[in-house]
């Protein structure tokens, strides 16, 4: 990799020489360190499952990586933690927003596009940088049982 006075590896919009987006790349390695979590779809409904390493200072029995969007969508993540929480903010505001406009709940497929939406703009625009944390978004709506794997292009 080149060096980082090199430049490339500051902005998103930026290539090497080589055609690589090492922010891009940073994330992915990011999520690729984290610990594991798993989504398991049913015909009863949905599993999602995380591995917890709990530090020092952390309450053991509160998990900091499953969340709830909304009453029938819940989240869970692997990677970079506070990019999670950005994430869910953003989702439970599209989710709270769709209920007061329309007087209805969401449908979980229109959460992942909403939050696949924001991932992309994340990596396109310059002034941010990539999401470092994939995403698994599960849920029960009137289209039936919905999971989503959300997360950024994994290099081939």
């Amino acid at each position: 990799m080149l060096p980082a006075a090199a430049g490339y590896d500051r902005g998103i919009t930026v290539f090497s020489p080589d055609g690589r987006l090492y922010q891009v790349e940073y994330a992915i390695e990011t999520v690729r360190r984290g610990t594991l979590a798993l989504g398991i779809k049913s015909t009863d409904g949905v599993i999602l499952a995380v591995e917890e390493k709990t530090r020092k200072l952390q309450i053991s029995n509160v998990t900091q990586k499953i969340f709830q969007i909304d009453d029938h969508i819940g989240l869970a993540a692997a990677g970079y933690i506070p990019d999670a929480r950005t994430q869910v903010d953003h989702a439970r505001f599209f989710a709270q927003s769709n209920r007061l406009i329309y007087d209805e709940v969401v449908d979980v497929e229109g959460v992942a596009k909403n939050l696949a939406d924001m991932a992309q703009q994340y990596t396109q625009y310059a002034g941010a940088r990539p999401f470092g944390v994939a995403l698994i978004l599960a849920g029960v709506d009137n289209n039936g049982i919905a999971c989503f794997l959300l997360t950024q292009v994994v290099p081939t």
